[in-house]
């Protein structure tokens, strides 16, 4: 279907989400999130795409954060509603492994869609923050709890705190990003981790999603319950035994996701 305000392309095993609002620095309005939604649900049962990855139009923004013309006029009976929040859940627990390929600012709203992503890799003129505190709110799309979980209380404090908006080379440094690289290299980096990704056997990457994303809450003897369980459903898969013959074999295995 044709949308207003993304780009979405999918090339082999890879889609591709490109949100088109450089006049706007990306801003994510709803209509916008919605069409996010959109996009991933159409692919959700597609056996061939296995990774999807973000990005901004332009060279100047990832995602500069919600629409302030909307946010102006919000209400507090409006704050309550899923929005945005549902949106970057569904990103989180998507089935197929997701990647932020950060090229510019990505405040905000746009930085809390970055962390909603499983890897984010990031061009060296990219500018990351949490600067809603100047504005009298707080991140309210997961930042508080993400940004968090990523990088520790203790820096996450600091940032959301001081709305301090840091470099692409900081982030790498405080573990927000994997890699920071030349704009010129940043969707080769996104697709060389993409490709990595998917070559790997398709079940067991959602599981393994499942088991860190849910683990994560849970206390460690519950964890390791529901990673035992995940490695036991895969133990039957067909998946499990192309791998395991794959390597005595010596060739590359052919994972068909089931």
């Amino acid at each position: 279907m044709p949308y207003k305000n993304i780009i979405v392309e999918q090339k082999s095993e890879l889609g591709f989400i490109q949100i088109n609002r450089p006049k706007l620095r990306n801003a994510l309005d709803l209509e916008t999130l919605l069409e996010i939604e959109k996009a991933l649900d159409e692919w959700k049962s597609d056996q061939n795409l296995r990774v999807v990855i973000f990005t901004g139009a332009g060279k100047k923004s990832f995602a500069a954060g919600a629409d302030m013309k909307e946010l102006n006029k919000r209400t507090m009976i409006e704050a309550l509603q899923p929005n945005m929040t549902a949106t970057f859940r569904k990103i989180e627990e998507y089935d197929k492994p997701t990647i932020a390929a950060i090229n510019g600012f990505a405040l905000g709203g746009g930085l809390e869609l970055a962390l909603a992503c499983d890897i984010r890799v990031a061009s060296l003129n990219a500018k990351m923050g949490l600067p809603e505190v100047g504005l009298g709110i707080i991140p309210g799309a997961g930042g508080t709890q993400r940004l968090s979980r990523i990088i520790g209380k203790g820096k996450a404090m600091e940032l959301i705190l001081t709305g301090e908006i840091i470099t692409a080379e900081e982030a790498k440094n405080i573990g927000l990003v994997s890699a920071a690289v030349p704009q010129t290299e940043l969707m080769a980096k996104a697709k060389e981790y993409a490709q990595k990704i998917s070559a790997k056997g398709p079940l067991a990457l959602r599981l393994a999603k499942a088991a860190v994303n849910r683990g994560a809450d849970l206390e460690m003897t519950t964890a390791l319950y529901l990673e035992k369980l995940s490695q036991t459903i895969l133990m039957e898969s067909k998946d499990k035994l192309e791998g395991t013959q794959a390597f005595l074999e010596k060739r590359q295995p052919q994972f068909k996701g089931k």
